[in-house]
């Protein structure tokens, strides 16, 4: 644990000063960025996600949020009407503030788990590789929009999922991550091997998601994939096809059409 949040910290440490700078140089942050959400937005949201997870490594009280795709956008939804702030050179100078505040807290880390939301409990680790995804996600998403580069290195996407996301598939009920109209009558199960990283067993049944372990010699498909790609692909910022032809994303087995279907039955928050 000791070892991920350290390299946590220092993934953090390298994206966050390139982050500050995309949000300082935002040239209208009224332009739509993801969904309904502008760049301003965008921004905010991200201070919002500071102070979320340096308050969960302080052991402070945290908003009551369901972590599912409609209990997070009703959570957002409120911090944004709450927080009117859509100035990218002030929210820029915000987020450099909350960075180096939630340093300081984890590198005074002691606690095996901290409390998160939905009353999970989670390594402080997992709460700073949280944090690196949503700097990594959200600075494609501003970068995106502005018509800006935004690359995303492999070992900081590989902390992000393997840190984080994973962690909290483990954690959460097993519906929590799962669109539970298009999952339904869904059953699979997939041999995720992460370039750079290990690998993990995902077990789709009937609207469930969960991690397992064990033989590969089942599985409907196994996928090799690029943790960068992956983690575009997954957050639904990017489709399968180019990076599949890209070499970014391999798929194969009995059945690795069902790595599509997958794809319309995870609901990331």
């Amino acid at each position: 644990m000791t070892d991920t949040l350290a390299q946590a910290r220092a993934a953090l440490r390298e994206v966050v000063p390139h982050l500050v700078t995309l949000v300082r140089n935002v040239p209208d942050p009224h332009a739509i960025s993801v969904g309904t959400w502008t760049v301003g937005d965008v921004a905010a949201h991200l201070t919002h996600v500071f102070h979320l997870d340096t308050d969960a490594i302080a052991a402070r009280p945290l908003p009551d949020a369901t972590v599912t795709t409609a209990g997070m956008a009703e959570a957002n939804a409120t911090m944004l009407a709450r927080d009117d702030e859509r100035n990218p050179l002030l929210l820029a100078d915000r987020i450099a503030a909350l960075a180096d505040t939630f340093d300081d807290i984890a590198s005074r880390a002691r606690a095996a788990t901290v409390d998160w939301l939905q009353d999970t409990r989670l390594p402080p680790a997992a709460v700073a590789c949280h944090l690196l995804e949503e700097c990594l996600i959200h600075g494609y998403d501003i970068a995106r929009a502005v018509g800006r580069p935004w690359p995303i290195r492999r070992h900081h996407a590989l902390l992000a999922i393997e840190g984080a996301v994973l962690p909290l598939i483990a954690v959460l009920p097993p519906t929590a991550l799962v669109d539970q109209d298009r999952a339904r009558s869904f059953q699979a199960r997939f041999d995720l091997r992460l370039r750079g990283g290990g690998r993990v067993l995902m077990a789709f049944a009937r609207g469930s998601l969960t991690l397992q372990t064990g033989g590969a010699r089942d599985v409907d498909a196994h996928l090799s994939a690029d943790p960068a790609a992956l983690m575009l692909v997954f957050i639904g910022r990017r489709g399968i096809g180019k990076p599949l032809v890209a070499g970014k994303l391999t798929a194969w087995g009995r059945r690795p059409w069902k790595l599509a279907r997958m794809l319309t039955a995870i609901s990331p928050p």
